[in-house]
């Protein structure tokens, strides 16, 4: 989902437009149609709280460090909004 938001963010920065973009946007829709219907809590993280104990920690089901994984939603958020932002405003201006 990272590389889906970046790339997302990287096509609209330099306007491109192709089938891996068309992608990254469908699975971004699918994640957070997943969050919506989830209370925004991802279903993998109340599936491996099933199988651990060291669910307190921010990063226990995320390859991510800490500090980004504690701010995820909102940094990703962020990110992805704005580079959605450029991709229709490139697709509306071309």
């Amino acid at each position: 989902m990272v590389s889906a938001v970046f790339y997302i963010f990287y096509a609209g920065v330099t306007n491109t437009f192709n089938k891996t973009l068309w992608i990254a946007l469908l699975l971004m829709g699918l994640e957070i149609i997943a969050l919506l219907l989830n209370k925004w809590i991802c279903p993998f993280t109340t599936l491996a709280k099933k199988y651990t104990d060291d669910y307190e920690k921010n990063n226990f089901d995320i390859y991510l460090p800490a500090w980004l994984a504690g701010n995820n939603k909102s940094f990703f958020s962020i990110l992805f909004t704005f580079g959605f932002i450029l991709v229709v405003f490139n697709f509306i201006k071309n």
